[in-house]
């Protein structure tokens, strides 16, 4: 069976999903959950990503995601690619942790009157935990379920890469402490009253769908569908080259304030004195490239570390090396 297209534009919102392989607990311990939500800010800063609501439910995962680049696909390989790793070595396995490929379908959401598509994916996302018998009526409240962005809603205290003023608008409810009071207390009669069920149409649209929203915006997907089969999307395209400077600035970034930490010059004549494998080169290249969708190449030429092959033969050996986890995790979190 064909791979499913990938719907990447600007300004697009989705609603993402992946299971553990196998159908495994991927959330068992707080280190986990932990983990998942350090990897997707750093993902949020890296590609300017901006989620407006997201749950962690055992298994699986749901994301309402916005992406003012079309950079989809390279986030998430990062994402579910540096959760992965970190995943197998706290839990010392090894393998797929996710199974097969992430769902991402397209939600409009542009204007007002798709406003319901919006607000339906928040809504499943946020009463998940009620119709998983986790929260919600006689098992307490659906806000006390730690794992979902609705207590940062109650709060109003939301890290950067979460906006919730959207959903806010999406219901015509203000910014304020109040808007936000009514928000929560809709979802939490929900979950009360009927255990957070969502209509038989619109959870067979959220599971089966290939798109969310009116006719017109099926119309504009089919339209990417077909320049994409035509081959108008070109390597130097507007888009691609906005996108490939956002992941080199980026790279840039990690290099200059990860190289500071490790008291390593930047400058590339500085860095052409040095042996191509130093390891403050490879520690710099094997956060940049887990952070950014930038190639091998750049990393090469950037650190002067010789051939692009090299810098993918370098990073994987210090990816899997058990004594080397420690120092990685010390300087990606920078």
């Amino acid at each position: 069976m064909a791979r499913q297209l990938r719907f990447q534009y600007a300004g697009a919102v989705y609603h993402v999903m992946a299971r553990g392989d196998g159908g495994r607990q991927i959330f068992i311990r707080k280190e986990d959950h932990e983990s998942f939500l350090h990897w997707l800010e750093k993902v949020c800063e890296s590609h300017g990503w901006r989620v407006h609501a997201w749950v962690l439910m055992g298994n699986h995962f749901h994301l309402l995601l916005e992406t003012p680049e079309a950079n989809l696909s390279s986030g998430m390989r990062v994402l579910l690619g540096t959760f992965s790793q970190a995943w197998n070595s706290r839990h010392q396995r090894r393998g797929h942790v996710f199974q097969g490929r992430y769902k991402a379908v397209p939600v409009a959401g542009e204007a007002a009157a798709d406003a319901h598509y919006f607000k339906s994916v928040a809504d499943y996302i946020h009463l998940n935990p009620a119709r998983a018998g986790l929260a919600g009526g006689d098992r307490g409240k659906l806000v006390d379920f730690p794992w979902s962005s609705l207590p940062q809603y109650a709060r109003g205290n939301p890290p950067a890469w979460l906006a919730i003023h959207r959903v806010l608008d999406a219901f015509k409810l203000s910014h304020d402490r109040r808007g936000r009071s009514s928000y929560v207390a809709w979802l939490e009669a929900r979950a009360s009253a009927d255990g957070g069920r969502i209509e038989e149409a619109a959870m067979e649209a959220l599971r089966r769908g290939w798109y969310l929203g009116r006719e017109s915006f099926r119309d504009k997907l089919l339209g990417l569908i077909d320049k994409a089969k035509s081959g108008s999307r070109k390597k130097d395209s507007h888009a691609g080259g906005a996108v490939r400077a956002h992941n080199e600035n980026e790279a840039e970034r990690i290099v200059q304030v990860v190289g500071a930490a490790l008291g390593l010059s930047t400058r590339r004549e500085d860095l052409m004195l040095l042996k191509k494998g130093d390891r403050r080169k490879v520690i710099c290249a094997t956060i940049a490239r887990g952070r950014t969708a930038v190639g091998n190449d750049w990393l090469a030429e950037r650190l002067a570390m010789g051939h692009g092959s090299y810098v993918s033969t370098l990073v994987h050996r210090f990816r899997r090396a058990p004594k080397e986890q420690r120092i990685l995790k010390k300087y990606d979190r920078i």
